[in-house]
């Protein structure tokens, strides 16, 4: 397998540090739009650098992400950029005949008139309305393959093959005890994504009614996180699993909610009232005349790189899937998740937690398609697939994932 990963943030450094432990691939093509950083990433990799080859690229640029595709003789595109720049690299993967896997899928639109009723576009669907010439040609894009979405919905499929005869609802719950020292507002991952997932319209899932919208951060409740985490406050956030989860699993309800805490709710809300979380330039003037900016955009320049704070991060992060259904007649609840703590990762990796428990997930799906066990074509999520060889190789790449009876 030839593999062209796109994107050298602090996720696809990470993917490139766990991969160059793994055999299952013949080369890897880092390609960043700042070439130093591809080369960064490389060169952090050190005497396991000889399958690695930095290059540089525009992730909008479909032609160019085709040409490059071409050039190295790449089988598959592994997309560690941000939702963004999902449609043209998956544009580009399917021109250049090669298969895809991202990790968070195409933009939702909300409703022109009831924003916080009824749904607009979703996450996805300008993917899956591409489903059916990926299956004509053979290719396998394989969509949300993170952690949430990801290893949560391989927990959803697990939970529905072994654990349950029905489920009344899966909920996906994240949550953490993660602090940074020297700041009071640090987010652990990308805060363009942060801001679009957690300021647009929750998506929620009822058998019944079908998909529909909240408001944000609704429905808040308290979640008991396993290790040592404890009691954290999760509130309704946009997320694929409540699209993914659906399509292959009969659950009555769907929900994703995260732990955000009130500070981080309270800042979010801020720059949704200042208008800053908006995407769309506007307007600045410089002492080099008038310049064009997104405000988004300057929130992310301003704030620290989270790929940089992993050595002042303390604490462990936890993503999982909650399952409440009936087997052998008897109700039952499980919660499976996976927990990473700063201070292994950072030791084993040199990477902060939430990035590398983002980044393990893909490495995975690309050794079981490089193998064969996981196949396909068309677009696919992670519930289209057997989810125990995951499982396994999650605990042999040395991060086990547990279950815990509610």
């Amino acid at each position: 397998m030839r593999i062209l990963i796109v994107g050298a943030g602090g996720v696809g450094t990470a993917i490139t540090r766990i991969a160059a432990r793994r055999p299952f691939f013949d080369h890897m093509v880092v390609a960043d739009y700042d070439l130093p950083r591809a080369k960064a990433a490389v060169a952090a990799l050190g005497d396991r650098a000889a399958r690695f080859t930095p290059a540089r690229v525009d992730a909008a640029d479909a032609r160019a992400v085709t040409a490059l595709l071409a050039e190295h003789r790449c089988d598959v595109l592994l997309n560690a950029t941000d939702p963004r720049f999902v449609l043209p690299l998956f544009e580009a993967a399917l021109a250049a005949g090669a298969d895809y896997l991202d990790m968070a899928m195409s933009m939702s639109r909300p409703h022109p008139d009831r924003p916080y009723e009824e749904v607009g576009v979703k996450l996805g669907d300008e993917q899956f309305a591409r489903a059916g010439e990926w299956a004509e040609r053979g290719r396998l894009a394989l969509v949300g393959m993170g952690v949430e979405p990801g290893l949560a919905d391989v927990f959803a499929r697990y939970a529905a093959d072994e654990l349950f005869d029905e489920i009344e609802e899966i909920g996906i719950r994240d949550g953490g005890n993660l602090t940074v020292d020297g700041y009071d507002f640090a987010p652990s991952f990308s805060i363009w994504t942060t801001i679009e997932e957690c300021l647009n319209p929750p998506l929620v899932y009822e058998k019944e009614r079908g998909w529909y919208t909240t408001e944000p951060f609704s429905e808040p409740e308290i979640f008991d996180f396993p290790d040592g985490i404890g009691p954290v406050e999760c509130v309704n956030v946009e997320h694929e699993e409540v699209v993914l989860v659906p399509r292959w699993i009969p659950a009555q309800r769907v929900t994703f909610k995260y732990g955000l805490g009130e500070d981080f709710i309270g800042t979010l809300k801020t720059l949704h009232a200042l208008g800053v979380d908006r995407t769309e330039p506007v307007a600045v003037m410089t002492d080099r005349g008038e310049a064009r900016v997104s405000p988004r955009d300057v929130v992310a320049a301003v704030l620290p790189d989270p790929a940089a704070l992993g050595d002042r991060m303390h604490g462990k992060t936890c993503a999982g899937t909650w399952v409440k259904g009936v087997k052998d007649g008897r109700a039952r609840e499980v919660y499976l998740y996976h927990v990473v703590d700063n201070e292994w990762s950072m030791r084993e990796y040199g990477s902060q937690a939430v990035v590398w428990q983002t980044a393990v997930n893909p490495v995975i799906a690309l050794e079981l398609m490089a193998t064969g066990v996981w196949k396909g074509a068309g677009v696919l999520g992670p519930e289209a697939f057997e989810p125990r060889p995951f499982l396994d190789l999650l605990v042999e790449y040395g991060s086990p994932w547990g279950l815990r009876e509610q």
